[in-house]
């Protein structure tokens, strides 16, 4: 086995033992076996890695997403881990977000009106532009997610 694939198979065993065997079996419909095949390092399971919905439904229960964490390190990006958990069910949907949006690109635009008062954007006004900007892409997300959810990808 490679170095990539051990990696992801550490992370793999970090997420079944956060969010617990008897759990991680019962939320992924799989046995304390398979799950653990899907982290040995022996030889005979070199080839099994965990499906990634399962990942998606072990990480939703997990405090942090190890294995999107290790896949992001090992791709060179970065993974900004968001507590508040935003692709939770909540109620309202895509009417609910569009209002969200509708807030957050105004503060957005309020705090770029306020930022170039003086002509220039400094550090801390950049700093907080991109927090309004993150804030904002956070919203389309779930938008995003709502509408999948609601229209089936249409």
């Amino acid at each position: 086995m490679n170095a990539v694939g051990r990696y992801l198979k550490k992370h793999t065993e970090a997420l079944v033992k956060d969010v617990g065997i008897e759990q991680a079996c019962s939320l992924a419909g799989k046995s304390k076996a398979t799950l653990g095949r899907y982290y040995s390092d022996h030889d005979e399971h070199a080839d099994r890695f965990m499906p990634i919905e399962t990942v998606a439904l072990l990480e939703k229960a997990a405090s942090y997403p190890h294995v999107t964490g290790a896949l992001a390190e090992l791709s060179g990006t970065s993974l900004q881990y968001d507590e508040r958990r935003p692709n939770d069910e909540r109620p309202g949907g895509v009417n609910s977000d569009v209002i969200a949006l509708s807030q957050r690109f105004a503060m957005l635009m309020a705090e770029y009106q306020q930022s170039m008062e003086d002509g220039k954007i400094t550090v801390n006004e950049a700093r907080r532009l991109l927090k309004e900007t993150s804030m904002l892409q956070k919203v389309l997300v779930d938008m995003k997610l709502h509408l999948e959810e609601d229209h089936g990808g249409a």
